[in-house]
């Protein structure tokens, strides 16, 4: 229904209407703020926002209090401690075309003529935080909730590089902004959960989410958030008198501020300003899903207020989200190493978002029942988060007549064992421990780099040595011969010698990889790390109780558990007895948790970039946090070191900028070898 026809409407249209909107709008708010779980593209929660918000504009008496038009952000029921907002932290009002954006400046620059300027923000896809300084040393951070109240996160902001613990002025002031998750940490974030047979996030707003609101801050650490800051709740301690001027004082402040706003004085500049980055976001190691265009004088800001939900100064446009359309040619089931059966559609290659895709999730059954999309449908795909393409929904009038309701698998397409919910998962799983798919993708696993590192064993050779019946699960990798080998396909003498090579090699590894190589459910390598320097050995974990591994520092009952459950099924026995038969190595053979706070790296913030030649990048971590140092993946003020190996490019040059000491390859193997 378009605006137009708001005037066909009577009262009670109307109110009925909108009665049917906002249950949607509470739910599908609830499971994107609260849950971290969107189950909608964000266009779609727009355009029905969009709908009640012109509703209510045409007929005021049916806005009721408890509307989502009249809250801010979501609801405050968690385990953190609630933080109050003396000055509400507002939303901002949406326009989704260009004439809405001309309206909006047009009508602001009559009812204000003084208003000349505007600065222009990249609107970054990420979560509302505010931080609060007292005598210029960082006291709270906090979420902005439902606005008015919001949820202390205070540890967890600590634990992010960019967030300034102590300012370059002793001032008193409250700075608000964005925290947010960069592409390329999002896609490693999913790939360890993946690993570790946990749900994935659905685009980086939702991880951010997440992960700033863990209750172990550690957690949040691991994570990589990032932060800019675009807004304080007072100005009075501010010598700025316009937003961009602010911009500038924070960032001299030490706050991190997106450097790509501009200040713009007409409609013209602002329009060059969007088509700008709206072919360039995807360039952006971060996502954006529109420009925010503001006020610039922070006196007018002032004057011209705010209602109760947004600042009457301020407007974001929203980007349209990229779409193609597809036709699904196939839904195919795919199995993960812990059993997940995952669908995806299937169909001919199409340019989206700035590269070529030719599958899109489904995500899981109830998804593809819900959306009811059939083979032969012509669909709307889109990349969630800029990042993951993803089915929106199929086009009714393209529909072939011959296209029938899709039947959902009930036996793994793999090795046919009967497909089950567990714990009231969305999710399908094969449970069946000797599922070939899972065991391919458990020996894939077992050979990566972060685990046993067999170099050479990738997962096209892994299909192989099943399909020909000389491998069944990862301790049958040390029973290879050369003869078996040599018949592979693209495999020569050489190929074959220096696979058996790294298979024996792996053999003598170090307890924490063989604990991570084990793909035990949420034991990633941190915590595989922990396990082995506290136990020492396999045979003394395994004897441990739940209580006995909780008690380990960052080890919580998930993973204790998790642990328990393993060591005592069966065909977890059966494998560890083989592995143990083979020959592999179950003791721990690094150091300790480090105590000597004399090593040159204890306590010391690394960044490593470019290429190492004589070591690998795990290698060079590896020697670092034995050593009590921790690496970590961007330069700021408080890194202590930057090793740099060939082809380094913007770390190397961020960490000139910031006068952090640089070292190359061969300094750091000096160091080393002095030890």
């Amino acid at each position: 229904m378009q605006e137009a026809d708001l005037h066909n409407l009577t009262v009670q249209e109307a109110a009925a209407e909108a009665d049917k909107l906002r249950p949607q709008l509470v739910q599908w708010g609830k499971e994107y703020y609260e849950n971290d779980q969107p189950t909608v593209p964000d266009a779609e929660y727009d355009q029905v926002y969009n709908r009640l918000v012109q509703l209510e504009t045409a007929f005021p008496s049916i806005v009721t209090p408890d509307s989502p038009t009249q809250r801010v952000g979501g609801q405050v029921d968690s385990d953190f401690t609630k933080v109050p907002h003396p000055i509400p932290m507002l939303s901002l009002g949406d326009v989704f075309s260009a004439a809405e954006l001309n309206q909006f400046v047009e009508r602001l620059q009559q009812d204000y003529p003084e208003v000349q300027e505007f600065n222009c923000e990249l609107k970054i896809d990420g979560l509302s935080i505010a931080l609060r300084y007292e005598q210029g040393r960082l006291v709270q951070g906090s979420t902005r909730g439902n606005g008015t109240i919001g949820e202390d996160i205070t540890a967890n902001v600590k634990t992010i590089a960019s967030v300034p613990q102590t300012l370059s002025r002793p001032i008193d002031i409250e700075v608000r902004g964005e925290c947010y998750m960069g592409k390329e940490a999002f896609l490693a974030l999913n790939q360890r959960r993946e690993l570790a047979g946990q749900a994935i996030f659905a685009n980086p707003r939702n991880a951010a989410a997440g992960s700033l609101r863990q209750l172990d801050p550690q957690v949040t650490a691991a994570r990589h958030l990032s932060t800019f800051m675009y807004n304080v709740a007072d100005y009075a301690d501010l010598e700025a008198t316009t937003q961009s001027g602010m911009l500038t004082e924070l960032r001299e402040l030490g706050f991190s501020v997106d450097p790509d706003y501009q200040v713009a004085h007409n409609l013209d500049e602002i329009n060059a300003y969007i088509e700008k980055y709206q072919a360039a976001r995807d360039q952006l190691s971060y996502g954006i899903d529109g420009i925010v265009i503001k006020t610039n004088s922070l006196a007018l800001q002032q004057t011209i207020g705010h209602t109760v939900k947004v600042p009457k100064w301020a407007i974001a446009y929203k980007f349209p989200p990229e779409v193609a359309r597809v036709q699904i040619e196939d839904i195919e089931w795919t199995i993960g190493r812990t059993g997940v059966v995952t669908p995806t559609a299937v169909f001919a290659p199409v340019k989206l978002a700035g590269t070529t895709v030719a599958r899109a999730t489904l995500h899981n059954p109830d998804y593809i029942e819900k959306k009811d999309i059939r083979i032969g449908d012509t669909v709307e795909v889109y990349k969630a988060g800029d990042i993951i393409p993803e089915v929106d929904h199929y086009l009714p009038a393209k529909r072939p007549a011959t296209a029938t309701p899709y039947v959902i698998p009930t036996t793994c397409p793999s090795c046919g064992a009967e497909l089950v919910h567990l714990d009231d998962e969305v999710a399908l799983r094969c449970i069946n421990p000797q599922c070939p798919a899972q065991l391919a993708e458990q020996v894939t696993h077992f050979a990566s780099r972060n685990a046993m590192d067999i170099e050479g064993l990738g997962p096209k050779i892994v299909k192989q040595l099943f399909d020909r019946n000389l491998i069944k699960d990862v301790a049958s990798l040390y029973r290879l011969r050369f003869d078996d080998l040599i018949n592979l396909d693209k495999f020569g003498e050489k190929s074959a010698q220096n696979l058996l090579q790294a298979i024996e090699q792996s053999r003598h590894n170090s307890l924490e990889r063989l604990l991570f190589g084990l793909g035990i459910r949420h034991v990633g390598g941190k915590a595989a790390l922990l396990l082995a320097q506290h136990f020492g050995s396999l045979d003394r974990l395994r004897q441990a109780s739940a209580a006995e591994i909780e008690a380990i520092d960052s080890i919580g009952s998930t993973i204790a558990d998790s642990l328990v459950t393993y060591f005592g099924e069966p065909h977890s026995q059966t494998l560890l007895q083989e592995l143990a038969d083979v020959g592999v190595n179950f003791d721990y053979q690094g150091r300790g948790p480090v105590t000597n706070q004399d090593d040159f790296f204890y306590g010391k913030k690394v960044v490593l970039t470019g290429k190492l030649e004589a070591m690998t990048r795990g290698e060079a971590q590896d020697y670092i946090e034995a050593h009590g140092g921790s690496v970590t993946s961007s330069v700021s003020k408080k890194t202590d070191l930057v090793i740099a190996g060939t082809d380094a490019g913007s770390k190397l040059t961020k960490a000139q900028e910031l006068n952090v000491p640089v070292w190359d390859e061969q300094r750091f193997h000096t160091a080393m070898t002095n030890e």
